[in-house]
């Protein structure tokens, strides 16, 4: 599980910001919305963020999402960049490095990893774990005369020399330490726990136009639990869809992508050869069964995908996702969840989630404010958050939690409109 989230100049956010899942002393929902990873550590599953268009929300959600793609994107060449983008709307942040800081916990064993880089190179890299309330380093990867230099703590992990020189030699100054390491044939205790839980528990950022469909399908078509799931879902949120079918089926690749592959210069080079050697792919073909009541009585047809509304695949899609991110306790980024969906879906999706005890995790952005009146309702207050841009480009986070008088507030939503938690669009009139 994610504790907390540290960034400082990487897109919009110039100063350091934290985003914390920390719960505080308030039991509200105790049972189903916080979960006691070890004695005295209460992390919340839940993190909602409010802010007005281009204040920085869901460049919040990209940070996590590029650390997740940088562990293991491997680079070919001295030549590609980081990815990292900095604070660009300043004299000096452009060239400076950007931070990231990331604190989670693995079968209860708590990590912290940091990462200091700029566009072309990494300056430092180190993952730490903790033993005692003091954080004992598991490797440290720094930069000198242009190579990185890595080093292990040899009194909790045995490495052969020929390993270091193997990992130093393929770990290239742009890529991470983890990239390197997938290279290797060697065995890292507590590093590769924290690898296996970054590949599989932080699953891909979700953003209104991410097409859901075919993942959702070809995740059905091998999990009979989750077609249950889906429909049980679809029926309670009042859709008429009676069943799900899928189908794959490969087709050979097109031109236009074969040519997109070959022109992509974030590709690596053994990526887009295995790509383009299979020259077909997997196409899922999803039909839906609506069940509709008429003066001939009942009666079932089946309509394609294509055939289906954007919200009704949206749905379909983001439920796949949740469904996965609660059995495998996973981590979840939903960047505007409302987009093509009604409101009181909405909820109704955030409520089922939160219903489910589970370790699993989600970080959603919305404009959705009626939402803030559900709390204490359905929501708990350290659950929310507000980023706010400022006159000279920065984003701001920080949470409602961190404002007082939240106990006389009669109605979230209206305090929000009438500008006492700030985070709303300066219209002039």
């Amino acid at each position: 599980m994610v504790q907390e989230l540290k960034i400082r100049n990487f897109l919009s956010f110039r100063d350091e910001v934290i985003l914390s899942f920390e719960a505080t002393k308030d039991n509200t929902f105790e049972d189903c919305q916080v979960v006691e990873v070890v004695p005295g550590v209460r992390l919340l599953r839940l993190a909602l963020i409010y802010g007005a268009n281009a204040s920085g929300k869901s460049n919040l959600l990209s940070a996590l999402d590029f650390l997740h793609e940088f562990w293991f994107e491997r680079k070919e060449d001295l030549d590609q960049s980081t990815d990292a983008v900095p604070f660009l709307l300043d004299t000096e942040t452009p060239i400076e490095p950007s931070s990231f800081e990331l604190k989670f916990f693995v079968d209860g064993i708590k990590y912290w990893y940091t990462l200091l880089l700029d566009e072309k190179k990494v300056i430092s890299e180190k993952l730490f774990f903790y033993k005692t309330v003091q954080p004992t380093m598991l490797f440290s990867r720094d930069l000198q005369n242009g190579q990185s230099i890595i080093r292990f703590n040899a009194s909790v992990i045995k490495v052969s020399q020929a390993v270091v020189e193997e990992l130093t030699l393929r770990c290239l100054s742009n890529m991470s330490f983890f990239a390197a390491r997938n290279q290797v044939n060697c065995t890292l205790p507590y590093i590769d726990s924290a690898i296996n839980w970054m590949k599989s528990g932080i699953l891909p950022m979700i953003e209104p136009k991410t097409q859901m469909f075919e993942y959702a399908g070809g995740k059905m078509l091998n999990d009979n639990e989750l077609k249950k799931y889906l429909l049980n879902f679809i029926h309670r949120a009042d859709f008429n869809i009676t069943d799900i079918t899928t189908e794959k089926e490969s087709v050979p690749m097109p031109g236009f992508m074969r040519n997109a592959i070959i022109e992509d210069k974030q590709i690596p080079k053994f990526t887009k050869e295995k790509l383009l050697a299979d020259a077909v792919f997997d196409r899922f073909k999803t039909e839906f069964e609506h069940t509709v009541k008429n003066l001939r009585g009942i009666e079932k047809y089946t309509l394609p995908n294509s055939l289906q509304s954007e919200g009704t695949r949206r749905t379909f899609g983001i439920e796949a996702a949740i469904y996965e991110c609660i059995k495998g306790n996973n981590f979840l980024s939903i960047d505007e969840i409302e987009s093509s969906l009604h409101p009181d879906l909405v909820e109704f999706i955030i409520e089922q989630f939160l219903k489910v005890q589970s370790h699993s995790q989600m970080l959603v952005t919305s404009h959705y404010d009626p939402l803030l009146n559900t709390v204490d309702d359905l929501l708990r207050k350290d659950s929310v958050w507000f980023t706010e841009k400022e006159e000279d480009g920065n984003s701001r986070l920080y949470s409602l939690v961190e404002f007082k008088g939240l106990n006389k507030i009669s109605s979230f939503q209206r305090s929000y409109r009438n500008g006492v938690f700030g985070a709303l669009p300066n219209i002039q009139n």
